[in-house]
């Protein structure tokens, strides 16, 4: 669904959940429209190359997580890159990082919010500010009498898209559509998955115990 604020003459394209604490687009920041211009480039790029070489094979991602000793932060490692994790004080941590729920939701809205910039690139639809907030609850009390069964995991997720655009709504409602339709992550955990797991025992040292 899509709501246009009047005023400022933005279109805000809405899921579900809301997102109370965060300012409100006021004016464009500028640049978002021409960077879709060279993201079409380079998807139109990347098309071509896979029409000329067809992938043979899937592409095995992987990212790999380290407790560091005396700190316990996990620090994760994905290509060259790296992302700290870590608990609040009061969970003998340094707070030097999110925890894993809150990033995963960064990841889903961090994917939703690249799917726009590549949709929106290949149907030339013209976006000046983007934005994507997502939501979850955590009990706190499970476990605790009459919350036996609360769910463990994040629950009640939902996400807020803000759009600012010229287009009419009924073209974003169509972007947001095939968003929803093509964003991996929220596939990802909307969709059964199957995983599988593994433990490898390494014996400490004699002389390390």
């Amino acid at each position: 669904m899509t709501t246009t604020n009047s005023q400022q003459n933005p279109v805000v394209a809405t899921g579900n959940g809301d997102s109370p604490g965060f300012p409100a687009l006021t004016e464009p920041l500028p640049g978002l429209r021409e960077f879709l211009i060279h993201k079409r480039a380079a998807l139109l790029a990347l098309e071509a190359k896979a029409e000329q070489t067809p992938p043979v094979e899937p592409i095995v991602i992987r990212a790999h997580t380290v407790a560091e000793g005396r700190s316990g932060v996990r620090r994760i490692r994905i290509r060259d890159h790296q992302i700290i994790s870590d608990s609040p004080p009061e969970f003998a941590g340094y707070d030097l990082g999110p925890g894993s729920p809150e990033i995963q939701l960064g990841v889903l809205s961090s994917c939703l919010t690249h799917i726009f910039e590549i949709t929106a690139a290949r149907h030339e639809i013209v976006l000046d500010e983007l934005r994507v907030e997502v939501t979850a609850e955590i009990e706190p009390r499970r476990g605790t009498p009459g919350f036996e069964n609360a769910p463990v995991e994040p629950h009640n997720i939902g996400y807020q898209v803000f759009v600012t655009s010229p287009e009419p709504a009924d073209r974003i409602d169509e972007l947001f559509r095939i968003v929803e339709a093509q964003c991996p992550i929220l596939a990802l955990l909307t969709n059964p998955q199957t995983i599988t797991g593994s433990l490898t025992l390494t014996p400490t040292p004699s002389d390390a115990r």
